[in-house]
């Protein structure tokens, strides 16, 4: 993914193994473009690598994205986040390995992708601001926004899981 995004749209999608229902970066390259802009302004945001994986990888479960989750998992792998992590992430709530900062922005992750049912209080928005900056509250929200929009695109296209 980080080499399309440093290409021209067109030239990306003749790149991918698309063999999902439409190779939608050729049919509308106008309308990925955008998404691929919103993806270079997350991969330059301050929030911490790893955490960006997990929040990816979580949110991806949620959604039911094997493709994303795969790739994700894959990702984190090459960043050194530990197996027991990644493994530990479902049930994060009850595990002890995560850390206060990243517990905060799990749960804003969970509320925004589930938000018609849990919405984002303002207790939430206060537990994420204890940890993150406005800025950084603002990035953590444009990332779980851009992985949401990655996990929809890819399941309603029919991309499955590279094996």
């Amino acid at each position: 993914m980080a080499n399309l995004i440093n290409k021209g749209i067109v030239k990306a999608a003749g790149m991918m193994k698309m063999d999902n229902r439409i190779n939608y970066f050729k049919v509308d390259p106008a309308a990925l473009e955008t998404i691929m802009n919103a993806e270079k302004y997350v991969r330059k945001t301050s929030i911490d690598r790893k955490l960006k994986e997990l929040i990816k990888i979580r949110i991806s479960q949620i959604n039911g994205c094997s493709y994303c989750l795969n790739m994700h998992t894959k990702a984190a792998k090459k960043l050194k986040v530990s197996d027991e992590k990644i493994n530990k992430l479902k049930n994060w709530k009850e595990a002890e390995i995560f850390a206060e900062e990243e517990r905060a922005a799990f749960a804003l992750a969970e509320n925004m992708t589930l938000v018609s049912e849990n919405g984002v209080s303002d207790e939430l928005y206060e537990l994420a601001r204890e940890h993150y900056s406005e800025k950084e509250y603002v990035e953590l929200v444009m990332v779980i926004i851009q992985i949401n929009t990655w996990n929809r695109l890819s399941i309603a296209m029919g991309n499955h899981a590279e094996v």
